[in-house]
């Protein structure tokens, strides 16, 4: 297992900078792989945004957004593309491919040690330059949050979660009896790897992780939003209620009218409020 630092550099495919017609150079778009504690390579993009775009000689005076996906996303799938461009009204944005997803080394363990790749992105991205981090995750990539928040004390600035399940093993609603279905099964993880390009463990947890319930009274006094819709088909309302009542005062809880799950069930509208809270309470 590699000893290799988190936010290490595997392979970098950064795109020249464009000019402005001052002749000032704009920073661009630049796509990479950053290594894992763990030595896994993950597929990592940074996008300035169009505020860093206007101020290119200072970065660290604007957020950046580092959005986890969530099962069988992947960097360049349009729904994460969609979100990125989004946040890229508020501040510089980095997206990945969890492990097992898209281009990304390894396997998924379907939010266990993604921590440690959200972990390399966040720490990428303050080495673009950019003082404050706002994670924002959907659906698996929102526990993945609030667990790297807990684990990683000063990590990031603010925490989103959307869509999130607040205790493990839920199989309360068919599409978690047919998600557990795809992840414990070999003809399901078949599927997962041909039908939808990601690669899952065989492997269960052992030790089983930290719970997303259990977490959140550890992020304190980090600024913690929580977002669920009210028509959620994989998590019912009781569980964005028990990550709020685990949160206290220290979390907000937005129930968003007629909402379904995660990054496909978030509107323009949603994304620009959610932008905006990054934004002031970053600090």
């Amino acid at each position: 297992m590699s000893s290799s630092p988190a936010g290490h550099v595997a392979r970098s495919t950064d795109r020249p900078h464009s000019e402005t017609a001052a002749g000032t150079a704009v920073r661009a778009l630049v796509r990479t792989f950053v290594r894992t504690s763990d030595g896994v390579a993950i597929d990592t993009v940074y996008e300035p945004g169009a505020a860093v775009h206007d101020a290119p000689e200072t970065p660290s005076a604007h957020p950046v957004f580092v959005v986890a996906h969530g099962f069988t996303g992947a960097v360049d799938r349009p729904h994460v593309r969609r979100i990125a461009r989004a946040f890229a009204r508020h501040g510089a944005v980095v997206t990945f491919s969890f492990r097992g997803h898209g281009r990304s080394g390894g396997r998924s363990t379907v939010g266990d040690r993604e921590v440690l790749d959200l972990a390399a992105a966040v720490e990428w991205a303050r080495e673009r330059g950019h003082a404050r981090v706002v994670t924002v995750g959907f659906s698996m990539g929102g526990s993945v949050v609030l667990r790297h928040a807990a684990l990683h004390p000063g990590g990031t600035d603010a925490v989103v979660s959307v869509s999130a399940p607040a205790r493990w093993y839920y199989r309360g609603t068919a599409p978690m009896r047919r998600l557990h279905w795809l992840v414990t099964r070999p003809e399901g993880r078949a599927l997962g790897r041909y039908g939808f390009g990601t690669r899952i463990h065989h492997r269960d947890w052992d030790p089983v992780p930290l719970s997303p319930v259990e977490a959140v009274p550890r992020i304190a006094p980090t600024p913690l939003l929580i977002v669920h819709g009210d028509s959620d088909g994989y998590f019912p309302l009781d569980h964005p209620r028990m990550l709020a009542a685990a949160a206290g005062d220290q979390g907000e809880l937005w129930l968003e009218p007629g909402m379904r799950h995660a990054e496909h069930a978030a509107g323009d509208g949603l994304l620009a409020r959610i932008g905006e809270w990054g934004v002031a309470r970053a600090g």
